[in-house]
């Protein structure tokens, strides 16, 4: 135990070296009085902000460590078995030969390692100039290659699963299939584990999260100084209705819709929601005021859309009935921070409407309140797998049927991935749906996991009683959940979990990849065209496939998920299937309003 101790104070010592290394890499020269850079103050700014990063992982390893070293005493195992070698590995098997508890020497180990990826990120990190930013095509093809891994993997597995069915009256062939089947899945899965590995060690995880956290102060900032206008009788608005016709989620959307216009308008969003269909009392029962000083409709000037600039007022339709439909709807992105935005993100669109969701979905402190007692009485922890089963009215109209055993599939894929580094974990699982029999089917068949869930929500979200305050609060805790798991396992055909997987996306620097679709790829109802571009050339091999040329843009209806997608070439207005992995996503750019000065304004002024 005393070589325990001594280990954890080395690597304190280590600590305290990179923190030295840093800032003496960081600190940026004296600056003359007559220095005339302009980008001097940048440099400076930056280089305090790298200093601010190194101490936080400075003080974080710290507090790892001492937590370690106070565990490492309560263990009383006294000093048998000896040392059990070097690293993280020699210390957890000496801890074990001295009879520590399994689930202690387990925790143990996983401080450790953790301990070992800060020390790891803040040596490169240290290494690093203040300034540095990866290339955007650099972190493009990063996520290509884990696409294309996953992509192979459903080519090969479909083709294989139908010579499979060629050959069922050969049970040795059909034996020999399903074990490549099982031992390709875990190539695939191993090659993914590897593929992670690489992107935590890359040193670029600081700037990503900090990334992630400047794009969206820089949103949300702007959309705050764009609902509090400093005079509301004189500025411009656009009047948005809440009740559309249809269920929460696509009235959630529907807001999204009408608060982007907003600021690709630059107008401030008046949401009239008195006798919303969920809460009579209207979107701030549950939710805080889009603004805090302008929720006046009125003004001099009144049209319906497009009106003209000069209008003061305008009410904006539905978008399915939307004339003279502006360029920046959904799937576009601003340019200012397209660049940026492509760099960081996987699914620029998502993250982009998830930011709207941010600012929208403030909760009141009693819906709060409401979600975490909630939290507390389920035992909501991670990790865990969010499964949304819609079936009800969407069965048979918009969405096919899929059974429970079809979603367990994919979590115990990502379960079992996680597995390779954490083979005692407990496999949690979120279970949202509107059929109050699936958890109870679900908890029958799957008994090796932990379903967390509330029929009673299911029971609320049936057609019958959809429009009562019990089944709002059980739609918004749904969401809710499932935005917080590691993992989404649904049919995007459903708003409900797509709203789950856009404010996911502020959660994590990219979760783009955080989710299995059983049926559709991600889409905005009422959305722009959704384009990719071919990356390499295509020769048909079957009557379906389309012809294709490197830089054919193809408008994609959807992936089938077996290495094929379906769209039209643009080029040649052919419809038919393609390989997925020789595409890349067009992503779709629009001129947004400049909010320059709002970018200049200090916090709170």
């Amino acid at each position: 135990m005393r070589w325990v101790g001594g280990w954890a104070w080395r690597v304190g010592g280590a600590v305290g070296v990179v923190w030295l290394v840093g800032v003496a890499l960081l600190a940026p020269p004296a600056p003359s009085p007559s220095s005339s850079d302009p980008h001097l103050s940048q440099r400076l700014h930056r280089a305090v902000q790298e200093l601010d990063v190194l101490k936080k992982q400075n003080d974080d390893i710290r507090q790892v460590l001492h937590d370690f070293t106070m565990q490492v005493k309560s263990l009383n195992s006294g000093d048998q078995g000896g040392g059990g070698g070097g690293g993280i590995g020699g210390v957890v098997a000496g801890i074990q030969q001295g009879g520590g508890n399994p689930a202690v020497v387990a925790e143990l180990q996983k401080k450790l390692e953790h301990a070992q990826r800060m020390l790891q990120q803040a040596d490169v990190t240290a290494e690093r100039p203040p300034d540095f930013v990866p290339s955007l095509e650099f972190e493009q093809t990063r996520r290509l290659v884990d696409r294309g891994v996953q992509e192979s993997w459903w080519f090969l597995a479909d083709q294989l699963q139908q010579l499979r069915k060629k050959v069922e009256s050969y049970p040795d062939l059909t034996s020999h299939i399903d074990q490549i089947l099982e031992e390709g899945s875990d190539h695939t899965r191993v090659l993914q584990f590897d593929m992670s590995r690489l992107s935590q060690l890359d040193g670029l995880g600081t700037w990503r999260e900090q990334e992630a956290l400047d794009l969206s102060s820089v949103v949300q900032k702007r959309l705050h100084t764009l609902q509090n206008p400093q005079d509301c009788e004189k500025a411009r608005k656009l009047v948005c209705n809440l009740n559309k016709g249809c269920g929460y989620g696509c009235q959630i959307h529907h807001v999204v819709y009408c608060l982007i216009v907003a600021y690709g308008s630059k107008r401030t969003l008046v949401l009239k929601s008195r006798g919303w269909r969920y809460n009579k009392a209207g979107w701030e029962d549950v939710f805080q005021p889009l603004s805090d000083t302008c929720t006046d409709p009125s003004g001099y000037s009144h049209s319906h859309w497009p009106g003209s600039n000069e209008t003061q007022v305008l009410d904006l339709p539905i978008i399915d009935t939307l004339s003279q439909r502006p360029p920046y709807l959904p799937l576009a992105i601003p340019r200012d921070i397209s660049e940026r935005l492509m760099r960081l993100h996987g699914d620029p669109a998502a993250w982009w409407v998830g930011q709207f969701l941010k600012y929208l979905l403030k909760l009141q402190p009693k819906t709060q309140e409401m979600l975490d007692n909630m939290s507390e009485s389920l035992g909501f922890q991670r990790p865990i797998v969010g499964i949304h089963v819609r079936r009800t009215d969407k069965v048979g109209t918009e969405a096919a049927y899929h059974s429970i055993n079809e979603y367990m599939a994919h979590v115990e894929n990502y379960y079992t991935k996680l597995q390779l580094n954490n083979p005692t974990l407990t496999k949690r699982v979120y279970l949202a749906s509107d059929d109050p029999t699936v958890i109870t089917e679900a908890q029958k068949k799957f008994p090796e996991y932990t379903f967390i869930g509330d029929s009673n929500i299911a029971k609320t979200a049936s057609v019958a009683t959809r429009y009562t305050d019990a089944s709002l609060k059980g739609i918004i805790a749904d969401v809710h959940f499932l935005s917080l798991t590691d993992y989404l396992v649904c049919t995007f055909s459903s708003q409900v979990c797509r709203i789950a997987y856009e404010i996911m996306q502020g959660y994590h620097p990219d979760a783009s990849s955080y989710f299995r679709s059983l049926d559709d790829i991600y889409y905005y109802g009422g959305q722009n065209a959704h384009n990719q571009k071919a990356r390499f050339p295509h020769v048909p091999r079957r009557p379906d496939e389309l012809a294709l040329n490197p830089r054919d843009v193809v408008g994609i209806a959807g992936n089938h998920w077996d290495g094929y997608s379906k769209g039209v070439n643009r080029r040649t207005n052919q419809n038919g299937l393609y390989p997925s992995y020789k595409m890349e996503e067009v992503v779709d750019i629009a001129d947004f309003p400049s909010y320059t000065h709002t970018d200049k304004r200090k916090s709170g002024t």
